[in-house]
C-alpha cells in the first residue's frame, strides 16, 4: 500500500519543510513538494504538522505483576494508549529478580509484549545485582539489541552502591550504551521519613518533603563524578529540580557528555497539588516529586535552550481505588507512580509550542530524534527522511479538547492531568506504513514489534 500524505509542515531533522510525503510499504520513499498522486491513497494534512512517531523514553507497564501493587496498564492497554496519543515506539524497564540474570528478566519482559503491543517496543534493563555472572551478560544483551540501562541511588530494594554504579558505567560504556540513573539520596530519604512519621505527619503533603531537591541535586552530583571517574558519557532520568539541572550543568563544564531527561508532570504541575482535601494529593505521589513553580520554569528554560535532551513519562500508573489507598495512613506507603504516555504530546504542544516556550522543532527533537539518537534507533527511527521508517504522526494544531479519565485509553482510574485544555492532539498515526489511529481514535491494535536496537549515538 502507497500512502501520500500531502500539504502538511514536516518536521524534518534539518527544520520544518512543506511538502509532501510518500509511504511505501514500511518506509518513507519520498519527500517532496506536489509529488504525483499515482494509486496512493491520500491522507490531507493541510494546516497540521507532520511529526516522525513519538519515542516515550521512560514507561513501566505491569509492573509489579501478580501482586496487589500491580500497574493498572499492562501492555495492551499502556500501549495502545501510547498510540492514541502519537507514540509508537516505548522503551520499558525490564526489571531482574534478586539474584535472577539479566537474560531472564529479558525473556519475561518478551513474553509480556509479543503479541500485545501496539506500538513498537524496546527495553532497558535495571541492574540490581552486579557480579562476574552480570558482567559477562552485558555484551549478550547488546546482541540482542539492549544497549540502555538504568541504576538507582535510592530505594533500599533497588539501589546500588557507588562502586557498582561505576562499574556498570564502564562496562556498558566499552559496549557503546547508555545508562541512566534515578538520581536521589536514599540515605537522606529514609531518614526524612523516618523523622516525619515520628512527628505524626503522615498524610501526602510529607512526600516532598521527604524528596528534596538537595536529595535530588547530590545524587545527580555524584552520579556524574563517577561517570566523570569511568570516561564515558551517562543519562539522568526524570530530572525535576533547578537544584539537580545546575549540577549537570557544572559536569557539562567541565567537559563531560550528560544526557537529561525530564518528564511533562514536572513541566505541567507544582507541588501544590499534594495539599489538596482528602486523600486526592496521593494521585500525585511520584517520584521525585512534583516541585515548586520555580524548578518548572527553569526546567522550562533549559528545554528551550537545548539543554534537556529528552521528554519521558515515567508513566507508572496505579489505580487510585485501591492502590493508592494503600498508604491511606501512612504517605510512605503510597504507591509512587503516575500515568501519563496517552497525553504526553498534547501536553508538550499545548504548554510547550503553543505557549511560545518551544518550537515545532524543538518539540520533535525531545519526543523524536534526541530519543531515537540516545537509544540507538536513528535514523530508522525519530526522522522524517527518505529510507526512514513510516512511523509518522500528523498532528492537528487546531483541535481543542480536555483531558478526563473517563475518556482515555490508559485503564487506570484517573489521569493527573484531570480538566487540563489541550489545544492540539495527534489526529492520525501511521505505525510501519500503516494507519493504526484516525480522527484521534485507534483503529488498528496489536501491530507492535521489537526494536532491535544499536549504540547509543551522541551527540552533544
Amino acid at each position: 500500500m502507497s500512502i501520500l500524505i500531502q500539504n502538511g509542515t514536516l518536521l524534518c531533522p534539518e527544520g520544518p519543510v512543506q511538502a509532501d510525503l510518500r509511504v511505501e510499504g514500511e518506509q518513507i520513499a519520498q519527500i517532496g513538494p506536489n509529488l504525483p498522486v499515482g494509486d496512493s491513497q491520500v491522507i490531507d494534512a493541510r494546516g497540521k504538522l507532520v511529526f516522525p512517531g513519538f519515542i516515550d523514553t521512560h514507561t513501566h507497564f505491569e509492573m509489579n505483576k501478580g501482586t496487589i501493587r500491580e500497574t493498572a496498564d499492562n501492555w495492551e492497554s499502556g500501549t495502545r494508549a501510547a498510540l492514541a496519543g502519537g507514540t509508537t515506539c516505548v522503551l520499558d524497564f525490564a526489571e531482574t529478580q534478586r539474584g535472577a540474570s539479566l537474560q531472564s528478566a529479558l525473556e519475561e519482559w518478551h513474553s509480556r509484549a509479543e503479541g500485545h503491543a501496539s506500538c513498537h517496543y524496546g527495553f532497558h534493563m535495571t541492574i540490581k545485582d552486579w557480579d562476574s555472572r552480570i558482567l559477562e551478560e552485558i555484551p549478550r544483551m547488546s546482541e540482542q539489541g539492549v544497549t540502555s540501562y538504568k541504576v538507582y541511588l535510592a530505594y533500599a530494594n533497588i539501589r546500588v552502591p557507588d562502586g557498582v554504579a561505576y562499574e556498570v558505567i564502564k562496562a556498558v560504556g566499552k559496549e557503546g550504551g547508555i545508562v541512566g540513573c534515578h538520581c536521589e539520596n536514599g540515605d537522606l530519604i529514609d531518614a526524612a521519613i523516618a523523622e516525619l512519621k515520628a512527628a505524626g505527619k503522615l498524610s501526602p503533603a510529607s512526600h516532598p518533603l521527604s524528596h528534596t531537591a538537595v536529595m535530588e541535586a547530590e545524587a545527580v552530583d555524584r552520579w556524574l563524578a563517577l561517570a566523570e571517574q569511568a570516561g564515558y558519557p551517562v543519562n539522568v532520568v526524570h530530572l525535576s529540580t533547578q537544584r539537580g539541572l545546575e549540577a549537570a550543568r557544572r559536569a557539562r563544564a567541565r567537559g563531560q557528555k550528560v544526557y537529561l531527561e525530564t518528564c511533562p508532570q514536572y513541566l505541567t504541575m507544582t507541588e501544590e497539588k499534594y495539599h489538596l482535601p482528602g486523600f486526592e494529593s496521593a494521585k500525585y505521589v511520584c517520584a521525585p516529586p512534583l516541585r515548586p513553580q520555580s524548578d518548572v520554569d527553569a526546567l522550562w528554560q533549559a528545554l528551550e535552550g537545548g539543554e534537556i535532551d529528552t521528554i519521558g513519562t515515567d508513566h507508572c500508573s496505579f489505580n487510585f481505588h485501591p492502590t493508592k489507598e494503600l498508604g491511606k495512613d501512612d504517605f510512605s506507603a503510597i504507591p509512587g507512580g503516575i500515568p501519563g504516555a496517552e497525553h504526553r504530546p498534547a501536553l508538550m504542544y499545548t504548554y510547550g509550542v503553543r505557549s511560545g516556550r518551544i518550537t515545532p522543532h524543538q518539540m520533535m527533537l525531545a519526543l523524536a530524534q534526541h530519543p531515537a539518537q540516545l537509544f540507538g534507533m536513528f535514523p530508522h527511527k525519530g526522522a522524517l527522511q527518505v529510507g526512514s521508517d513510516a512511523d509518522i504522526v500528523i498532528f492537528d494544531q487546531d483541535h481543542t479538547w480536555r483531558i478526563t479519565a473517563e475518556a482515555q485509553y490508559q485503564r487506570v482510574d484517573y489521569t493527573p492531568y484531570e480538566g487540563m485544555e489541550m489545544a492540539g492532539r495527534t489526529d492520525t498515526v501511521l505505525l510501519s506504513g500503516q494507519v493504526a489511529v484516525a480522527g484521534g481514535k485507534v483503529v488498528a491494535e496489536g501491530l507492535g514489534r521489537y526494536v532491535h536496537r544499536g549504540p547509543a549515538q551522541f551527540w552533544r
